[in-house]
């Protein structure tokens, strides 16, 4: 018989509800997104946020029910998000995956969001082998993670500073360009010279973990330069330069961390994995080097429940049944998820 898993995601932003079956087929996919109750903000408001999932979650549930032409009793298990997030946020899933669990006697599985992101990679390509390399790129995480199974994470390095995400919503504020700031400048970036100015690439020699602010912080004194000189800023060039800078380093990491742990499998997940110039490069990188490089569809880049419900799957499959007291958590490292 298949194994019906309904996903919940309400870690940041997007509330999300996903009904899969046998941890790859997608049935349902539905997500509320917040991006209009935060933009005048220049960024997520917790507890806007919070009340916001509060608001959708219902409706969304019936919605994800109806699309997979399933009922509640149809379902084997509940999985929802429990680490790491907005507390407020984690939550309002968690409170709503307990109750259906309780309420239709059926295992709770609780799933950590990165490693979901990740996990999105098997989902949509169910050959790639194991272990693999993955670039986790979002709007608060930037690092690099051997993957060798559904719990086992390690991370190789990471940034010390401000994540991928972070740094695009920065700089597409002092550009002017609103929010969200990456798929701004990624469009922007096409009409763009990217190598009108030099910007910084941090940690590019030596050591593993990368650095943003830098990058960021030269963006706004250039900025900074162009308007008392009453000049106007070549905005399409700052992001075509701001974001090849970025993705210099990204690939750079990636090739020199496979070649350090003998990998031959790239992959990226993460709301910036949508990024086209990210992809591109590290799509050549691969190709130079005789890798194999993948990435998930556009609709699990961003933050979803279908990831949420596949890795649950595989979860419920090895026995990783949460007991009633699963708490949110908003930190948790990908490192700790091993199984003692």
């Amino acid at each position: 018989m298949p194994v019906r898993v309904l996903g919940i995601e309400s870690s940041c932003d997007e509330t999300s509800l996903a009904i899969v079956e046998d941890g790859r087929q997608i049935l349902s996919n539905v997500v509320s997104s917040q991006i209009g109750l935060h933009e005048r903000f220049g960024g997520v408001v917790p507890e806007i946020a919070s009340r916001g999932h509060i608001e959708a979650i219902g409706p969304l549930l019936v919605e994800a029910l109806d699309r997979a032409d399933c009922r509640l009793q149809d379902l084997d298990a509940i999985a929802t998000t429990f680490a790491p997030g907005l507390q407020g946020a984690l939550l309002v899933g968690l409170m709503t995956a307990k109750g259906l669990a309780w309420g239709l006697d059926v295992p709770l599985v609780g799933v950590h969001h990165l490693a979901a992101h990740i996990w999105a990679n098997r989902m949509a390509h169910h050959d790639l082998p194991l272990p693999f390399l993955c670039l986790l790129v979002s709007g608060g995480h930037t690092e690099v993670v051997r993957v060798d199974g559904p719990e086992h994470f390690r991370s190789l390095a990471r940034t010390r500073d401000d994540a991928v995400g972070e740094a695009y919503d920065k700089t597409a504020r002092l550009l002017g360009l609103g929010y969200p700031g990456g798929p701004a400048i990624d469009r922007l970036a096409a009409e763009g010279n990217p190598n009108a100015f030099a910007f910084p690439r941090a940690s590019m020699s030596e050591g593993l973990d990368m650095s943003f602010s830098g990058l960021k912080t030269a963006v706004r004194r250039l900025a900074e330069r162009h308007v008392e000189a009453g000049m106007p800023i070549p905005v399409a060039d700052v992001a075509a330069s701001f974001q090849r800078a970025i993705v210099d380093v990204l690939a750079h990491r990636m090739e020199k961390l496979a070649e350090q742990e003998g990998l031959e499998v790239l992959a990226v997940a993460g709301g910036v994995a949508a990024n086209r110039e990210l992809r591109a490069r590290l799509a050549t990188v691969a190709e130079k080097r005789g890798w194999t490089f993948v990435a998930p569809p556009m609709e699990l880049c961003t933050d979803n429940a279908a990831m949420i419900a596949g890795l649950g799957t595989e979860l419920l499959r090895a026995g990783r049944v949460a007991t009633p007291d699963l708490a949110a958590r908003s930190r948790y490292s990908l490192d700790a998820l091993a199984p003692t």
